[in-house]
């Protein structure tokens, strides 16, 4: 979730939500998996070795844990910020400044569903969990062959299926919950593919993937802090999508999870695990 969608919202499950529910969600998704995040911009820059790095463009930047991490490992380069969101913007630039990057990212607010907006050639875009919310990604991929300078590379993660928190038997209701939270958004989601396989998409806009790798997560007790939080972030943001798709019990073991208090809740719980895979392409304009 390292930018966890272009922040349109115009597709999926997230469609409406609030925008501090969102940015909440996305702060505490980098403190828990920063370790991946640090391995996938740092697999990024290494196939990047060969090309100028002087200007890398963000897609649906969101609170700013993928421009942050670009600014890093790209440490001469300018950093581009882009997303439909002014507050989620405004956050980028805290970030930016608090980070010691102010003079080095700026933000660009564009709606990508409407038009591209002017930005200058790039050497590198990176589009982490963004492109699927897309209403034309083909479009978009298209608009991004145009700005990336011939030779510089396009980075595009995907998750691969909803992260995982819960033990089989949470002690509480019915076993296998969060497998049954995951049928019902998959129900929800029938007629939207929200882990597509983007390598054929990029080609067909003239690309050429040089790398394609699958991240693990695998966060395990002990854990950060910040872990259920994390977790019910999350649930919290799903739990409106469940809502007549799951039975009367398992809606209400959610809700005694999602509670502030409780020896179950979710902030409480030490048997919390984060477990799932990313995939990452990276490929080239010719």
């Amino acid at each position: 979730m390292e930018n966890h969608h272009s922040h349109n919202h115009h597709h999926g499950p997230h469609e409406g939500v609030d925008s501090a529910a969102m940015a909440e969600l996305l702060d505490l998704d980098a403190n828990v998996l920063h370790s991946y995040l640090s391995d996938v911009t740092t697999w990024v820059r290494q196939l990047a070795t060969d090309i100028p790095r002087r200007r890398v463009l963000d897609l649906g930047a969101g609170t700013g844990t993928g421009t942050i991490a670009l600014a890093e490992r790209f440490s001469r380069a300018d950093v581009i910020a882009v997303d439909v969101s002014e507050e989620m913007l405004t956050r980028v630039q805290d970030k930016a400044l608090f980070g010691g990057f102010a003079e080095r990212v700026r933000t660009v607010q564009a709606d990508l569903n409407v038009a591209w907006p002017p930005i200058e050639p790039v050497d590198v875009v990176w589009a982490a969990l963004s492109l699927h919310e897309m209403d034309d990604p083909e479009q978009v991929l298209k608009d991004v062959f145009t700005t990336i300078n011939p030779g510089g590379l396009l980075a595009v993660v995907e998750m691969d299926s909803p992260p995982r928190f819960l033990p089989d038997d949470i002690g509480l209701g019915r076993p296998g919950l969060e497998a049954r939270c995951h049928d019902a958004l998959e129900q929800a989601q029938a007629s939207w593919e929200p882990h597509p396989d983007w390598g054929p998409h990029m080609e067909r806009t003239g690309f050429t993937i040089v790398a394609k790798r699958t991240f693990p997560i695998d966060v395990t007790p002990p854990h950060p802090a910040s872990t259920g939080h994390y977790a019910r972030a999350y649930l919290r943001l799903i739990r409106p999508v469940l809502e007549g798709r799951m039975a009367t019990d398992d809606l209400a073991t959610l809700g005694t999870l999602l509670a502030d208090d409780g020896p179950h809740s979710l902030l409480h719980r030490n048997d919390l695990i984060v477990r799932g895979t990313r995939t990452a392409w990276v490929a080239r304009r010719p």
